[in-house]
């Protein structure tokens, strides 16, 4: 096979069209810049250099080869930067996974730090359902993954943010919401409303109101929870939403009411997971530490 050591002799040599130049600027010897060429024309089958004592001249086949020998050291260079960008802490792209009920919330305060802090780290962003970020995750096609505690991580590498707390939101006016820590009561659990299932947010819903029900107040799911708040705002009962939606101003409208829950407050807990196998460790330890330094809300 062709080596970029050959490709690297051949551009050198096209581009002085003297050996002993070419031998110097490789830092070999003359005898082995001609023995590495002599073996690149063996596995080409062809002539790339016409050479005599005084003149060295590239055939119209070694100045097409030489040609195209630049742009395939190029790549080769950005490979070996791509590399040392991976090595270096922070820096580079880096896939994270964030579920919707944290994404809207925790990036912008999240997206800010970084890019003042670390302005050589490029983040991909994947949006999905908890489940489907541990499915990339784990086949290598995300790097870490922002979710919400208690769900099944497995194996994978955990680390614990911050309490979220959950809060209850509904019209303005409501008796069972006048008091400033509302109770879950039978009347209140009876009009609650839930994300559609895929929402890990649905299930600390139903455990923190105790409802072995799955379904949702008159049967009407929201796929998001700007959505279940807009429900809510038109009457079709109350909801649960995490306190750093509620500090990011997604209840903030003259219709509503949001209160937090009595003690012991429900909450879930936010988490970055990544595979125990990952090479960027310090990046994981990194970035979880620059979340928990400053939380959303």
């Amino acid at each position: 096979m062709v080596t970029l050591r050959q490709l690297h002799y051949l551009v050198t040599l096209a581009d002085r069209l003297n050996f002993t130049r070419a031998a110097e600027a490789c830092f070999v010897t003359q005898s082995t810049l001609s023995a590495g060429l002599k073996e690149l024309e063996d596995t080409l089958g062809a002539r790339l250099v016409e050479r005599d004592r005084q003149n060295v001249l590239m055939t119209p086949l070694g100045s097409d080869i030489a040609r195209r020998a630049r742009l395939i050291l190029a790549a080769a260079d950005d490979l070996m930067e791509v590399a040392a960008e991976a090595q270096a802490p922070m820096s580079g792209i880096l896939r994270l996974g964030v579920i919707p009920t944290i994404a809207p919330f925790l990036l912008p305060v999240m997206l800010s730090s970084l890019r003042k802090t670390y302005p050589a780290l490029r983040l991909a962003i994947r949006e999905d359902l908890t489940i489907n970020l541990l499915a990339r995750l784990e086949a290598g096609q995300l790097d870490m993954a922002l979710i919400a505690l208690p769900f099944d991580t497995g194996t994978l590498l955990v680390r614990h943010l911050f309490e979220d707390t959950l809060w209850i939101v509904g019209r303005k006016g409501e008796a069972d919401l006048r008091a400033k820590q509302v109770d879950i009561t039978p009347a209140l659990t009876d009009r609650m409303l839930l994300l559609e299932e895929g929402h890990c947010l649905r299930e600390h819903a139903l455990y923190a109101c105790g409802m072995g029900a799955s379904k949702s107040a008159q049967g009407v799911e929201a796929t998001s929870l700007l959505t279940l708040v807009q429900m809510v705002e038109s009457g079709f009962g109350v909801g649960l939403v995490p306190q750093m939606a509620v500090k990011s101003g997604l209840t903030k409208s003259p219709a509503l009411v949001a209160r937090p829950l009595a003690k012991p407050s429900p909450a879930r807990t936010i988490a970055l997971i990544a595979r125990r196998s990952t090479s960027r460790l310090t990046d994981f330890a990194t970035l979880a530490t620059l979340i928990q330094a400053a939380p959303p809300g």
